[in-house]
Formats: C-alpha cells, structure tokens, sequence
C-alpha cells in the first residue's frame, strides 16, 4: 500500500516539473533577457554580451552554455509530457528496488543528454548559417527560402517511412521498455534505456523541433503549439491520424511562402 502511495505521486510531480519549466521559460521570455531565450541575441548588449566580450573564449563558451540551459527547459517543458507514459512503466517496473529514484533519473538523463547532443549539433548549424548570411547579403535578402526549406522538410518528413516507425515505438512505451531494460547491470541498461528512448523521440519530432528556429526560438506560443501536436501524435489514440493532414499543411505554408516571393 505504501509503494503504491508513492508510485501514485509520480504523475503530478512530472506535472509539476513541466508546468515548473513552462512557467520558467514565461518569466523568461516576459523578463528584460527575453532576447537570451532565442541564442541570436546572446552577444548583443547586456551583462551576458559584457561577458562574452570580456572572458576569453565567451563568445564561443558561453553562448553553447545558455543555449544549453534554454534548450534543456524546452525539453523539460516541451517532451516530458510526451515521455511520460515510458517513465511511468519503468517507474512502476523498479518500483520494489531500493535504487528506483537513481535508475529514474538515469534515464532522464540518457533521454535529456541525446536531446541536448541534437539541439547543440542544430544550434552550431544556425549559428553558422547567420555567420555565412553576414558574408553573403543574397541569403539574407531571401532568408524566407530558409524557413521554406524547414517547413517542407518537417511537412515531406510527416509522410515519410522513418517517421512512421518512429512513431510506432514511441507509442508502444511498454514494448518498448521490455525490450531495452532486463535488470541486468541496472544503472547501465537505464542510462542505455533513456539514450534508446531519446533517440527513437528525435526520429519522431527532429523535424517539428527545427520549425522553431523557422518561427522563432523564443515563442512561447509556438513552442506550446508544437508541443500539444506531438504529444497528441505520440500519445492519444487517434493522434497517428494527424500525421499526413499536418504534413500536408506544413507543405501548403510552404508553398504560399514561395509563392509570394516569386
């Protein structure tokens, strides 16, 4: 009765955890640092800008640092909930171990860190793209063909083969579970569970994440939009059924984009 007393707190703590980052990434984006949520402001004014300028190696260190904070409470607030059935099924799983809460948190991490890997391979990307648009005026006069390109790359990965298995494992969490963890060297197999979980999540939403960095990483609007879309895909029973409809108006936008810039 005791454990299952503890077991029924889980839910509203990873629902506080959630509501806790969305609420920090508000204050955030509502506070005078707003411009530090979307990491193309890093290196303007302010005592973020100060440091970079002054500490060596700032301009580089301490903007991958704040973009790895911002990204994190993303995560936190944008995929928790859509993992949520996975870390139940293992949480109940260990329940009996003495270890349960470090073999949890294990796989968080393992889930956290791939995701964290992928926003800072996307950022260096980014980045990138805005030193090369600095050098060629072309591209920032048609900045537009990038976020076309984004829209109707997430908008054809909708209908792809890749996505569709993706999608079947991410909502099979307790198949999933059974074949990733058998007890054996516990702390490991977690930790392997999480990054396994983490990267079968990206094949998912990999191309829904990028349209963040085409409407703007710092909306919070966006950012709940997106995250209602794939926790609906990964979690409800009819959400596979908006795969191909949201694929096909991702490729529309695009479409009407081109359109009024031809």
């Amino acid at each position: 009765m005791k454990s299952a007393s503890r077991s029924g707190l889980f839910p509203p703590l990873l629902a506080g955890l959630v509501l806790s980052a969305w609420l920090a990434l508000w204050g955030w984006d509502e506070g005078p640092y707003s411009r530090y949520l979307n990491h193309t402001g890093w290196l303007g004014s302010g005592p973020i800008g100060h440091l970079c300028s002054t500490v060596p190696g700032g301009d580089v260190l301490l903007p991958v640092m704040l973009h790895i904070i911002a990204w994190l409470l993303m995560l936190s607030a944008m995929m928790l909930g859509t993992t949520a059935p996975l870390l139940q099924i293992f949480r109940r799983l260990t329940l009996a171990r003495s270890n349960r809460h470090s073999l949890l948190a294990l796989v968080l991490l393992g889930y956290l860190a791939i995701w964290t890997l992928f926003g800072v391979s996307v950022h260096a990307l980014d980045s990138g793209l805005h030193a090369l648009a600095v050098q060629i005026p072309w591209l920032t006069v048609h900045a537009w063909l990038l976020g076309t390109l984004i829209l109707a790359t997430a908008g054809g990965y909708q209908f792809s083969s890749l996505k569709h298995r993706c999608m079947d494992r991410c909502r099979s969490p307790l198949v999933f579970v059974t074949e990733h963890w058998h007890g054996g060297n516990e702390r490991r197999a977690s930790l392997m569970l999480g990054l396994h979980h983490g990267l079968v999540c990206i094949g998912c939403c990999w191309a829904l994440m990028l349209l963040m960095f085409a409407v703007g990483a710092g909306s919070i609007g966006w950012m709940l939009a997106l995250a209602a879309i794939m926790a609906t895909e990964k979690n409800l029973p009819w959400g596979h059924h908006i795969r191909r409809p949201l694929g096909l108006a991702l490729l529309v936008w695009a479409a009407a984009i081109v359109a009024q810039n031809l």
